[in-house]
């Protein structure tokens, strides 16, 4: 049962910015209770573009395939889908320089 980290970007829809970074705020608790990432805080920024991009560690790739069928899981991501929409983070400006400087998120 190997640990992955994974990096992800959230990109709010129109007038939805607050809502994003409120969700934000309690979605690595909220997996935390789930059992399914590690005690590792995650590292969140803000590109250009406001972008959220969170990094975070799950517990294990069992763990990852698990958060799809868990009802809480499942309900926080509806709520994300409503307020923003995922973007691959290499798609950002950021990403294309060698030292990728962003925003912290607050």
């Amino acid at each position: 049962m190997t640990a992955k980290i994974v990096i992800v970007g959230y990109k709010p829809k129109e007038g939805k910015a607050e809502a994003l970074k409120e969700l934000t705020r309690r979605h690595h608790s909220t997996l935390r209770n789930e059992n399914l990432v590690t005690d590792r805080l995650p590292i969140i920024m803000v590109a250009k573009d406001g972008t959220i991009i969170e990094v975070f560690e799950w517990v294990s790739k069992s763990a990852m395939e698990k958060a799809h069928t868990n009802p809480v899981v499942l309900q926080m991501w509806q709520e994300y889908s409503s307020v923003c929409d995922y973007i691959p983070v290499g798609k950002l400006e950021e990403a294309m320089n060698l030292f990728s400087a962003f925003e912290p998120f607050e």
